[in-house]
């Protein structure tokens, strides 16, 4: 079932987010950064697929059902699609030690600033491929 609106939701409420990684960025919340940004990535992507019409696992990485259903998707992406790919799973490996940790390791101290650069350029450019699509902007 295609469902525009929830599509778009996702999307909005991923760029709204985007802007909360600002602050957390500037605030060097750097696990947080790469948590959120990994936040921001999950929603954009399965708002793409909502749109296309695909209903999304509840699973944090839909790279391996954007690439099963990439005859669905923007012809314009395809061309991306390896790089949304290696986005989502590099971000949801990251998901949960970059909020929860471990007991031998604490978020604060082992995320860098290069990784939570990453991790919000990965969102940012995800956004900026993904909302023309499904908003249409």
């Amino acid at each position: 079932m295609r469902n525009v609106d929830l599509a778009r939701d996702y999307v909005q409420r991923a760029e709204i987010r985007l802007r909360a990684l600002d602050v957390l960025y500037r605030g060097k919340s750097w696990a947080d950064v790469v948590r959120e940004s990994q936040e921001v990535v999950e929603l954009t992507l399965k708002g793409l697929l909502r749109f296309c019409g695909v209903t999304p696992p509840r699973v944090h990485d839909v790279s391996d059902l954007l690439l099963a259903e990439k005859e669905r998707l923007p012809v314009e992406l395809l061309p991306e699609l390896e790089t949304l790919t290696r986005i989502s799973k590099d971000l949801r490996r990251d998901r949960e030690l970059a909020f929860y940790g471990a007991e031998d390791l604490t978020p604060s101290t082992f995320y860098s600033k290069e990784d939570a650069t990453t991790a919000r350029q990965g969102a940012r450019l995800t956004v900026e491929l993904v909302s023309p699509h499904v908003l249409g902007t």
